[in-house]
């Protein structure tokens, strides 16, 4: 009897040492988690066209987080721990960045650095200038994109290198006189830099100094650089837009009977540039 009972209290020791060794992996993986999306790399997925053709919808991308140091928005929800940068450094021209919308320090966009604290920057014509001086537009062909109707539709490619020789390509669906091909002259004020989408035509960016557009984009609100996609789905036609104006797809990536036709494997470990 005694023995019964010694190998009821042995088993059940057993079982609560298990359920505990099981919870303290649980706990010390989602520490290490939270660790690397805090202070090293954190994914985001491309919900919008607005960088086509460097990224397309349905990309899923690192965003390096120490690239430019660390803010309140580094941290998961933005808690207001601290004021500033801890270890910044300043991001470059050319540079794919993810950041908090400033008008209200809560949405996550995407968009290229084009100018840096002290630039002036306009548009004219469709073509881009900084300081004074148009940036290099060289023609390189067509690229083709969905229409409103999931049509496809070929639009002009052009290729552009800033001043220090960063070279990308971007597209003008409206041509050269769309409503944010000719602006005024911005001049990106101390601690600000201007972002614009690649997908001139198609991008709500700095050129919208609208209370809800994206205007001049502060330091702190910098998240991180995009540095690779590590995955990529064709979410096919968009079907409807939903209550939020959000644009339901064809396709799900959870859908993983359709990877075989919906993949893009030649998207997959692509760096962003």
């Amino acid at each position: 009897m005694a023995d019964q009972l010694d190998r009821r209290a042995a088993r059940s020791r057993s079982s609560e040492g298990g359920v505990g060794e099981t919870i303290s992996v649980i706990v010390q993986a989602l520490l290490i988690a939270l660790v690397i999306r805090t202070f090293l790399f954190q994914p985001f997925n491309i919900p919008s066209g607005s960088l086509i053709p460097t990224l397309l919808v349905g990309d899923y991308l690192f965003v390096s987080k120490y690239s430019y140091g660390y803010s309140r928005y580094s941290i998961p929800f933005s808690p207001p721990l601290f004021s500033g940068r801890i270890m910044g450094s300043q991001p470059k021209r050319g540079d794919i960045i993810v950041f908090k919308l400033p008008s209200d320090n809560e949405t996550d966009y995407i968009k290229r650095l084009v100018g840096l604290p002290g630039d002036r920057i306009q548009m004219i014509d469709g073509v881009l200038h900084i300081n004074g001086k148009a940036v290099k537009k060289e023609r390189v062909g067509d690229y083709v994109v969905n229409d409103g109707f999931s049509r496809p539709q070929p639009v002009p490619m052009y290729r552009e290198t800033m001043p220090e020789g960063v070279s990308y390509n971007v597209i003008e669906a409206s041509g050269d006189s769309s409503i944010f091909d000719n602006t005024r002259e911005f001049v990106v004020p101390p601690g600000h830099f201007f972002m614009m989408g690649d997908n001139r035509d198609n991008s709500l960016d700095s050129r919208d100094m609208s209370p809800s557009g994206v205007g001049y984009v502060p330091y702190d609100n910098l998240v991180g650089r995009g540095e690779i996609i590590f995955f990529s789905f064709d979410y096919g036609r968009v079907l409807r837009y939903d209550s939020a104006n959000r644009p339901v797809f064809e396709y799900s990536a959870w859908q993983i009977w359709n990877w075989p036709t919906q993949l893009r494997l030649g998207r997959f470990f692509m760096p962003v540039k």
